[in-house]
């Protein structure tokens, strides 16, 4: 598919503020089959804007707003021609690829609710089969609900919540393959689905199986990556993937704002 993505962001601040610095992770991703044809990131207040790959490869912008100013809106235009499945048969991890994907996190803690998850869905001798069944659970086990947790909800809670939206439904599947020796990372990126808007912005897992490569799956949708997915950014859980992050100086109290939209072209 041919995708068009607009992701808009505003913060806005009671009160002005001196300056601002300010980190994106937005641009699509060049890999698996996927390639980004057109990307722009423009700012209002306007200034420069300077880009840097981080530990896991993902493009970051970044950029200062050094005049007052109370309302600060950067857009994010892509264009990105999306492959029918997603193909990465990386050869092996590095030791510290595996030691990033299979230790816990603060999002994906070592906790027995997500040990007894992963244990009743382990298949003994097949990871590739076991990598699917853990997905089928975790889609069973939580009811997607917008409002039922937050940005900062862990594996462990939204597990006992038993609900919550992509975010949770990736980071329980996180640590479930984690803890069933399956090296595992989060994705972050955006999902065509007209009937559904607010699906735009999503997060999904890459599971690692030896001798087959990564292998990207949806525990929301309980389905492998398609042609609707778009990839942004990859990391250990949503802390290094976050859209957006900064500071700014000055006493106001920032509201952020976010319209994402996601149209064929």
């Amino acid at each position: 598919m041919r995708l068009r993505i607009e992701h808009i962001t505003t913060f806005s601040y009671d009160l002005p503020i001196s300056e601002a610095y300010t980190e994106m992770r937005l641009a699509p991703m060049d890999i698996g089959g996927q390639r980004r044809t057109f990307f722009r990131l423009r700012t209002e207040p306007g200034g420069e804007v300077t880009r840097y790959l981080d530990r896991y490869q993902n493009e970051v912008h970044y950029f200062d707003v050094l005049q007052s100013h109370q309302q600060l809106q950067v857009t994010a235009l892509s264009e990105v021609l999306t492959a029918d499945t997603f193909v990465d048969d990386q050869v092996e991890l590095s030791p510290l690829d595996q030691y990033d994907y299979l230790t816990p996190t603060r999002y994906t803690p070592d906790h027995e609710s997500l040990h007894a998850l992963a244990e009743a869905n382990v298949v003994v001798g097949n990871r590739m089969v076991t990598a699917y069944s853990l997905m089928h659970a975790v889609h069973q086990a939580i009811a997607y609900e917008r409002g039922a947790t937050s940005v900062k909800t862990t594996a462990e809670e939204a597990l006992y919540l038993g609900k919550g939206v992509c975010q949770d439904y990736a980071h329980v599947m996180l640590s479930a393959c984690r803890l069933s020796g399956l090296p595992a990372r989060y994705v972050s990126g955006y999902l065509y689905s007209p009937n559904a808007p607010e699906m735009a912005s999503h997060a999904w897992v890459d599971v690692y199986v030896t001798g087959y490569g990564w292998r990207s799956l949806d525990p929301t949708h309980d389905c492998p990556q398609d042609e609707r997915y778009v990839r942004v950014a990859t990391g250990r859980d949503y802390a290094d993937v976050s859209p957006t992050r900064g500071i700014y100086k000055g006493n106001a109290k920032e509201k952020m704002d976010v319209a994402v939209q996601v149209s064929e072209i």
